[in-house]
């Protein structure tokens, strides 16, 4: 009983700690941010952050650590399927797990947010599409890198604005948009195999010059 208790009691430290650092990096920098200030943001004795966390950065480090293992969770319970819908499962469990971390999902993704979680993510992704994509389209591999890309950042720009405003839109509904999205931007960057304009697309191009 005695065990519970401290641990519910870590555990509301550790997210007044996590809220605390969210709303400072809305702010400044991770590397701007003392101690002394995230304490006083929370009303915690220093010496209780220090029980938990030796700096800053290992605070922060936690709170990412903890995300990616979520999401290489839904990696690992998601396996692409083209046949099956596994990918929007997998993408609704990612969105899941911004939606838990909005806070401070949305400082990591900020102007003062840490680009290296960024690629973290960004690495997770590519990994966890490169096998199917490459059987998909064997003969664009090269051109591969580009359709990345325009996802990722896509994505990225569609989970900044979901973050920031979109509280009252569902993590089931942000993933669907963005499944949708990126379907059609796969279907686009595959149909681009290098083939000349059509005569509809030539004439209508015609047509915009003349008018």
């Amino acid at each position: 009983e005695m065990q519970k208790k401290t641990d519910r009691r870590v555990r509301k430290t550790k997210n007044q700690l996590r809220m605390g650092l969210a709303r400072l990096m809305k702010e400044k920098s991770i590397g701007e941010i003392t101690v002394r200030e995230l304490v006083d943001e929370v009303d915690i004795n220093r010496s209780t952050f220090y029980l938990h966390y030796s700096d800053i950065p290992s605070l922060l480090r936690e709170i990412e650590d903890g995300m990616m293992d979520e999401m290489e969770r839904a990696i690992q319970k998601h396996p692409i399927d083209i046949r099956e819908n596994t990918t929007l499962y997998f993408i609704q469990d990612i969105f899941q797990v911004l939606a838990e971390n909005r806070e401070i999902g949305c400082a990591l993704v900020g102007p003062h947010g840490d680009i290296g979680f960024i690629r973290r993510i960004e690495e997770l992704l590519e990994e966890y599409s490169r096998d199917t994509l490459a059987e998909m389209f064997p003969e664009k591999l090269e051109e591969m890198k580009y359709f990345y890309s325009f996802c990722l950042n896509g994505c990225l720009g569609f989970v900044k604005t979901w973050l920031e405003d979109g509280a009252d839109k569902s993590p089931e509904y942000a993933a669907r948009l963005t499944f949708q999205m990126v379907v059609s931007s796969m279907k686009a960057f595959y149909e681009t195999a290098e083939e000349p304009a059509s005569d509809a697309e030539e004439a209508a191009a015609k047509k915009g010059r003349e008018d």
